[in-house]
């Protein structure tokens, strides 16, 4: 009878089982539409971008990177990131600390203004700087009377940039420090610790990977702005061109292998974001 009822259950639980498992052709149907999606739109257009720049050989592609224009743009992009991610991580922490270690009115409101630049186009927050400072905006008559240029120039492109990637380091911190609590820093103050050694000894080191995530997603993206930069830059060639600007004047220059060489760097940099990205994903699970 043990026997009789001990099969009746496998029997119960073999049907569950399969009943539960999905069939195989859905399985490895959407297995493969996942991959297929990745190599038609992510694989295959960063290849195409390799080959282009590369279609006339290395000598070519040097030659259209030692061009003064396209090492113009390069540093621009790269003081653009330098003056903008550690602003932004700066400003992610304060906001990050602000609103999981105190309560205030109108905590809701800084968070929800946190997010505006993911809810708002990049041409429209350049728009928004040019009716700010342009000669015929708000603060145009002012600037131009004291000779500063913030539109179609260097700062009006930092300002840009600043505006649409200062929301990703404190994205990644908040719901970490929600979740970590305050209850360490609490003990550590407690026990005599001033606040710059509760935050470097205690909280720098339970959000290293959550903040090194934030800065690296935030310089791709100061890397990569073309919308709002494209607003107030101007398109000044070798003056107020950064990269991405520079890939879209090369090709409708109909320099081909300018555009791609341009364009190879951006598409190297997004892999090494990608790869750091999973390694500091991985690093977070195993904090």
């Amino acid at each position: 009878m043990t026997a009789i009822t001990q099969e009746i259950s496998n029997a119960k639980t073999s049907v569950t089982a399969s009943a539960l498992r999905d069939p195989d052709w859905l399985k490895y149907g959407l297995i493969t539409l996942a991959l297929s999606f990745i190599f038609l739109f992510l694989c295959l257009p960063l290849g195409l971008v390799i080959y282009q720049a590369f279609s006339k050989g290395f000598g070519a592609f040097w030659s259209a990177l030692n061009q003064a224009d396209t090492l113009a743009a390069i540093r621009l992009t790269l003081l653009t990131a330098l003056v903008t991610v550690p602003l932004n991580t700066v400003f992610g922490i304060a906001a990050a600390w602000a609103i999981t270690r105190f309560e205030f009115k109108g905590k809701s409101f800084l968070t929800t203004l946190i997010d505006l630049p993911f809810s708002v186009s990049p041409v429209i927050s350049g728009v928004i700087f040019v009716l700010l400072f342009g000669l015929q905006g708000v603060f145009g008559e002012w600037l131009s009377d004291h000779d500063i240029k913030i539109i179609f120039a260097v700062p009006g492109i930092i300002l840009a940039t600043l505006f649409v990637t200062f929301p990703f380091v404190a994205r990644q911190l908040i719901p970490l420090m929600q979740e970590m609590g305050s209850e360490e820093e609490e003990a550590a103050l407690s026990l005599g610790a001033s606040g710059w050694q509760m935050f470097f000894q205690i909280t720098l080191p339970n959000i290293k990977w959550a903040l090194l995530y934030g800065v690296l997603l935030c310089n791709a993206r100061a890397m990569g702005e073309f919308g709002a930069v494209s607003v107030v830059s101007g398109h000044i060639r070798g003056l107020t061109n950064t990269l991405p600007l520079h890939v879209e004047v090369s090709y409708n220059d109909y320099d081909v292998v300018g555009a791609f060489a341009s364009a190879s760097i951006l598409a190297s940099l997004a892999i090494v974001t990608l790869v750091l990205k999973t390694l500091l994903e991985w690093k977070q699970g195993i904090r």
